[in-house]
């Protein structure tokens, strides 16, 4: 297979996995709709957001839905036995706009929305509550910085492992350049993105139980172990594809699963 073709596959597979990685993490808004009262509603609920101000919830009604539609937000701290606390939702035109109060970072609440008319009532997401993490404003240059370096780490290992089981040579530099960048984003430009969201550098093994930086250090350390094996020729390549099959399978776990949570 020519190397534009494994470079073409490389990114193929590379953006897909990153594509899955986001819409399947639990940051990722809460998106479904329900039936009430005659009308379809659909809704968005966020789970993560700035701790600059209140988080804001927006339900988008139907045109048809009729003035008297209403809601409210049933909310409290995540792992705890507090009392539920309410809050109602304004109606402004065809939406039903509520807040929830900041928290500080790594702070989780977990809340309902309620939609109520008449006699009758529902919550959009039934018995499950929405859980909600906030976290400190992080730079954007250090946020896209660090994503597009990641992304790059993610491609070239993928490229480096189709090259050790396709070509079986010239993967060399590919292996190096993928260690070096995997270092860049997951060990400089990860623990400081950390630091500003969370106010910590690393809570990931041996320190927390962080998925996203444990499973980044599993990923250096197969390369490390990849380079290791040619440490005077070229690494062996059996260690090159192992190690691009542990970055891509580990990759593929939502982002942000067991990610840094703040205990009441």
């Amino acid at each position: 297979m020519k190397k534009t073709m494994i470079w073409v596959l490389a990114f193929i597979i590379t953006a897909a996995s990153a594509v899955y990685q986001r819409v399947t993490g639990p940051t990722y808004p809460a998106k479904g709709s329900v039936n009430f009262a005659g009308q379809e509603i659909k809704f968005k609920l966020p789970r993560s957001a700035e701790n600059k101000g209140p988080c804001r919830v927006v339900i988008n009604l139907p045109e048809s839905t009729p003035a008297d539609f209403q809601g409210y937000l049933e909310f409290r701290r995540h792992k705890t036995n507090n009392p539920w606390n309410i809050l109602a939702m304004k109606r402004e035109g065809q939406q039903l706009i509520g807040y929830l109060p900041k928290q500080p970072a790594a702070g989780k609440l977990e809340y309902y929305v309620h939609l109520v008319r008449d006699s009758q009532e529902i919550s959009l997401t039934r018995e499950k509550p929405v859980i909600m993490r906030f976290k400190g404003p992080v730079p954007a240059p250090l946020l896209l910085g660090h994503v597009l370096v990641i992304f790059l780490a993610m491609l070239f290992s993928t490229q480096a492992g189709l090259i050790a089981l396709l070509a079986k040579d010239g993967y060399t530099n590919i292996v190096k350049w993928t260690a070096i960048l995997m270092f860049i984003g997951g060990f400089i430009l990860g623990p400081l993105i950390q630091k500003f969201a969370f106010g910590v550098f690393w809570s990931g093994f041996p320190l927390g139980k962080d998925l996203t930086d444990t499973k980044t250090l599993l990923a250096m350390l197969a390369w490390i172990a990849a380079l290791a094996s040619g440490r005077k020729t070229q690494p062996k390549r059996g260690w090159v594809i192992g190690a691009s099959l542990i970055t891509l399978v580990i990759f593929l776990v939502p982002h942000s699963v067991l990610g840094s949570e703040l205990k009441w």
